[in-house]
């Protein structure tokens, strides 16, 4: 019983591809925020903070 139960469980190489498949997408978006954050040109940063600034909820 126990054999047939553990032979559904994945592979440690699918385990590790499955978390390959979350990490890598991951840590492009995070360097990408970097690189944007660090490398936008200032007209660019101003228009973030004049976006940031009308978009808070009123009350």
């Amino acid at each position: 019983m126990w054999d047939s139960i553990l032979e559904r469980f994945p592979t440690l190489l699918e385990w590790f591809y499955t978390l390959l498949a979350f990490i890598v997408p991951f840590l492009v978006y995070k360097v990408n925020q970097v690189l944007h954050e660090a490398l936008d040109p200032p007209w660019k940063r101003e228009e973030k903070k004049n976006k940031e600034g009308q978009e808070q909820p009123s009350q």
